[in-house]
């Protein structure tokens, strides 16, 4: 009888498979995961930040260090994006490399479970990067920043395991521009990542709060600035854990059903 592998065994075997990919093909991804965001800080942050007076609006820190934290949120949502639908439907579709995993011993809830370990890895890569070149150019002026990094990735991955398993359910990459357009896009300029939300429309804030990204922002932002208060951490904590564990549960519905078929 084939010998099944725990779940933390089969996640790092599936890993090493994805590295071992990676390794020799990470100049593709280069530009999206380490460089845009870096441009657009320097862009956003340093160009049009001189021009922006630290004030009430930007909590009394020059622009850029008032952007910092939030870019750090978009680059692990943004850089999720890709890795939670193409990178996904290739698997699936293209490649057929989880059909040749579970032709294995593994199952389709541990290839689930190994590109859902992946992927937080790439964020926290994307990020750790991301955060260096912010201290780097002066962006960042506590310490407490570093704890920034988990909360952007946890904001990522709680955008990133739903959307993985939207992608296990399709046929075609056709709907993934519609994603972009109307969700990735909208969170990251409505969510008070370049401005506060308040200076928008009322109507729009209760759209704004159910986002991951707004809640990955008030963590960075709070972790950056010392701002954070226990109990309102809490709940930004258990709402985006709440996407994780909700888009989990569904993909591993659907990648029984579509590599079992």
């Amino acid at each position: 009888m084939d010998h099944v592998p725990g779940s933390l065994r089969a996640a790092l075997i599936a890993v090493e498979n994805h590295w071992t990919w990676y390794r020799r093909n990470w100049r593709a991804t280069a530009v999206t995961s380490f460089l845009q965001p870096v441009l657009f800080l320097l862009a956003m942050g340093v160009g049009f930040g001189s021009q922006v007076q630290p004030g009430e609006a930007t909590g009394g820190h020059r622009y850029v260090v008032f952007l910092a934290p939030a870019l750090l949120v978009l680059t692990a949502v943004q850089n999720a994006m890709f890795e939670s639908t193409y990178a996904v439907f290739s698997s699936f579709k293209w490649q057929k490399t989880y059909h040749g995993v579970v032709a294995t011993p593994v199952t389709p809830a541990q290839v689930l479970h190994g590109q859902l370990l992946w992927i937080a890895l790439r964020l926290l890569s994307g990020t750790a990067v991301f955060l260096a070149v912010a201290v780097a150019l002066g962006a960042v002026t506590s310490p407490w920043a570093v704890l920034a990094v988990p909360a952007a990735v946890l904001a990522g991955m709680a955008f990133s395991a739903p959307v993985v398993a939207y992608t296990a359910t399709r046929e075609k990459p056709d709907s993934f521009n519609a994603l972009y357009r109307f969700a990735l896009v909208p969170m990251t300029l409505f969510t008070g990542a370049f401005f506060p939300l308040d200076q928008l429309p009322a109507w729009l804030h209760p759209l704004a709060w159910a986002t991951p990204v707004w809640h990955g922002i008030e963590l960075a932002r709070g972790a950056a600035f010392g701002t954070l208060a226990p109990l309102p951490a809490a709940g930004h904590v258990a709402y985006l854990a709440a996407f994780v564990v909700v888009g989990t549960v569904l993909g591993r519905r659907h990648f029984h059903r579509r590599l079992t078929a």
